[in-house]
């Protein structure tokens, strides 16, 4: 598996006291990973190395392109090498159960996905707009107002690569009553989103009822989205939210929560979740 964090050289400037620094620094490695179904490339994404098959597995599910994880045989990294002779692990090829099938085409795009962005490239918003097999809507889910704001403060305690670079999103599946089920670390925050339902897929069917999903960054379009594929009916976010997010949430019937931080936080959609 390649490594999570890297050490690189650094120097550091301060104006005021005219002085610099030289020191070497931890980041968070950034690096491709490229999907195949069988021997078909799919989708090429930049992630942080670890954690992949849960990636992959997640990608496909809140992609809508399966259902389930048992339509899945085998996940496995190619023998890819690098330059300097050592595997990558860059590559992971999945192998479908027999009679399994894609059920939805890989969504058009005109570049590789980023760790920046899940939908930036499709061709249009229309494209990205997957119809949910969930009635998330229906949820019955109630929140203790009190175990929302406390959530991203379980999550960041969770987060050891954060804790050394700084540089990482964080993602988590959580219960009603605020105990964190997976947590997922990665440069990209939709890639962290897609590794904690890959790695809850294996244990539980979807959707994932009664759950809140957990997000170190924004509230972005591909969060909400990615939530309503796996049936979780409401997103907790330490950012901001986008517009698009509030409308899908709005449409799809899911409690969204954002600007998080104790003791308060904001909802945009379906606040009758929230216990008084």
């Amino acid at each position: 598996m390649g490594r999570v964090t890297t050490r690189v050289r650094r120097t550091r400037w301060d104006v005021e006291a005219d002085a610099r620094l030289e020191r070497p620094d931890t980041v968070a490695v950034e690096e491709p990973l490229e999907i195949r179904v069988g021997e078909e490339p799919l989708t090429t994404t930049m992630r942080t190395p670890g954690d992949d098959f849960d990636l992959a597995l997640g990608h496909l599910l809140t992609e809508g392109q399966l259902h389930s994880a048992t339509e899945v045989a085998r996940l496995m990294h190619c023998t890819d090498i690098g330059e300097d002779g050592l595997p990558t692990y860059n590559v992971v090829e999945v192998t479908l159960a027999a009679g399994a099938s894609l059920h939805t085409p890989p969504r058009a795009r005109t570049e590789a996905m980023t760790s920046a962005c899940g939908v930036c490239g499709s061709a249009s918003v229309d494209d990205v707009r997957t119809r949910g097999r969930f009635a998330v809507a229906d949820d019955p889910l109630v929140l203790d107002p009190a175990v929302v704001a406390g959530l991203p403060d379980a999550l960041r305690a969770r987060q050891p690569v954060f804790e050394r670079t700084g540089g990482v999103h964080a993602a988590a599946l959580a219960t009603a009553a605020g105990e964190l089920l997976v947590v997922r670390e990665d440069v990209g925050r939709h890639n962290a989103v897609d590794k904690v339902v890959g790695a809850a897929s294996r244990e539980h069917e979807l959707p994932f009822s009664a759950t809140v999903l957990v997000v170190s960054a924004r509230a972005s379009f591909e969060i909400v989205q990615k939530a309503a594929m796996a049936g979780i009916p409401a997103v907790v976010a330490v950012g901001a939210p986008t517009s698009l997010a509030v409308d899908l949430a709005t449409q799809a019937g899911i409690t969204l929560v954002a600007f998080t931080r104790t003791p308060r936080f904001s909802v945009y959609s379906r606040p009758d979740r929230l216990s008084s």
